[in-house]
């Protein structure tokens, strides 16, 4: 077990240092909400009953509706105005007799341990616990709220069970009109009490639900009866139905202008052959091609002269060539 508060209990000027286990835990079976068609999990929005839109949890305040259904929003900051207690310390208010506290007000049960140095203290006050008949009533802050508790004993360990407040508790609204009882009639009833009374043991009960749910899955999974979900690639239905909407766009521009033969071929790709064509004949190549000679173009190569010094050496040869009669 792992501690989940570490804090001392105070009684008078004695300070006994605890840790604090969770003393029990739920064996429920737990189900999963699925689509029966693919076995796919069900997922909730947290989705805004007035504007329709999903909400993010930065978003998110708490709300105190009245009784007239009104909403009162609570900020973080309103929250923290609350008084609220960090402290760590199991204040005992007084012993009472075990029998004055109804067992309807317990609510959580809790381990107290003791730190090494705080051994022996721990050991007094469990025996007087158990000399005295009596628990002791207590307030401790879990959580950042106080609650009220009481310390009992259970075979060797100091219990903290945490108990609800008073007006937390419902009073039955109803009443039970039974009628003349007959005296033989409550002596029939005691003798079936004494003829099933007992002492209680635990290990004569069974959770005979969670044993069925066991044995039914156990024997499908035998069966071969499971359904291997595949994770959804879908970010989101509005996604995938903008893309198709823009694909058919795409077909019905092409369409309009007379491309329908090559509607179904990538964008993509189309360019990328487009660019590499014009990749292979730069500028200054086509260029220097009509207007140099073949010796230019080998006295070139040779020599590794760049496009463009080639192509303005060729562009200057032509135009003294040009301009050669002129002058005759």
């Amino acid at each position: 077990m792992r501690a989940i508060w570490k804090g001392a209990v105070s009684f008078g000027l004695v300070n006994v240092p605890v840790k604090l286990y969770a003393a029990t835990e739920s064996h429920d079976v737990s189900f999963r909400q699925v689509h029966v068609a693919d076995g796919g999990r069900i997922r909730y929005q947290r989705i805004c009953s007035v504007d329709g839109e999903e909400v993010p949890y930065s978003e998110i305040a708490k709300g105190y509706e009245t009784e007239d259904g009104e909403m009162v929003v609570l900020t973080d900051d309103d929250m923290a105005e609350l008084p609220a207690s960090s402290s760590r310390e199991i204040a005992v208010e007084k012993f009472v007799p075990s029998d004055q506290i109804d067992p309807m007000l317990f609510e959580k049960s809790y381990y107290l341990e003791p730190e090494k140095s705080g051994a022996k203290p721990y050991a007094l006050l469990r025996q007087a616990l158990v000399d005295a008949d009596r628990m002791a009533v207590v307030t401790v802050a879990l959580r950042q709220r106080t609650s009220i508790a009481v310390l009992r004993v259970r075979e060797d360990v100091i219990v903290l069970q945490t108990m609800m407040w008073p007006d937390e508790i419902r009073t039955p609204d109803f009443s039970v009109e039974p009628g003349e009882v007959k005296d033989s009639e409550v002596a029939m009833a005691t003798m079936l009490v004494e003829t099933l009374a007992g002492d209680f043991d635990t290990a004569e009960f069974e959770d005979d639900y969670a044993g069925a749910v066991e044995a039914l899955v156990k024997a499908k999974i035998e069966g071969g009866e499971l359904k291997r979900t595949a994770t959804s690639t879908k970010s989101s239905g509005e996604v995938v139905d903008l893309l198709a909407a823009l694909q058919r766009s795409v077909d019905a521009a092409k369409s309009a202008r007379g491309e329908a033969g090559q509607a179904s071929a990538p964008a993509g790709k189309t360019t990328t052959k487009t660019t590499k064509k014009a990749a292979k004949k730069p500028t200054t190549k086509a260029t220097t091609k009509p207007t140099a000679t073949k010796g230019t173009a080998k006295k070139s190569t040779a020599k590794k002269t760049p496009a463009a010094k080639t192509a303005k050496t060729a562009a200057t040869r032509t135009t003294r060539k040009a301009a050669a009669p002129k002058a005759s």
